[in-house]
């Protein structure tokens, strides 16, 4: 990191991001940038029983979520990230429904700003 580098992504250290989906949608240069910042990806992985285990053994921090996925299976992650109080954002092109409070990233995964702020900006008072 350099000094040029924005506060938010910073958030990003240290922080396990599951990474669910069928059809690869980060960037490898998002995914390098990710690592750069210290966040420790888990996947891209669309076996959704093995991550509703890793959230539920507290293995993750928070979550990107592909909207392509079965619909019904996303919104079980989502259900699952909310019991656990984890952080996730939605990557769909339509709004999910009211009861989730995840995020929406409407285009590919390419901010990384917009992606720290949406995860884990609300969480932090001081920054």
């Amino acid at each position: 990191m350099n000094d040029s580098t924005p506060a938010y992504s910073k958030m990003f250290s240290g922080k396990r991001l599951l990474i669910v989906e069928d059809d690869y949608f980060l960037t490898e240069a998002t995914s390098r940038k990710l690592r750069s910042l210290g966040a420790i990806l888990i996947g891209p992985m669309a076996d959704v029983p093995h991550a509703l285990d890793l959230i539920e053994g507290n293995q993750v921090d928070a979550a990107i979520i592909d909207m392509r996925l079965d619909s019904d299976l996303a919104y079980a992650m989502a259900e699952a990230l909310e019991e656990a109080g984890l952080p996730y954002v939605f990557a769909i092109a339509d709004n999910p429904p009211p009861q989730f409070s995840g995020f929406i990233l409407r285009e590919k995964v390419d901010d990384i700003e917009h992606i720290a702020l949406a995860l884990f900006g609300a969480r932090r008072l001081d920054i």
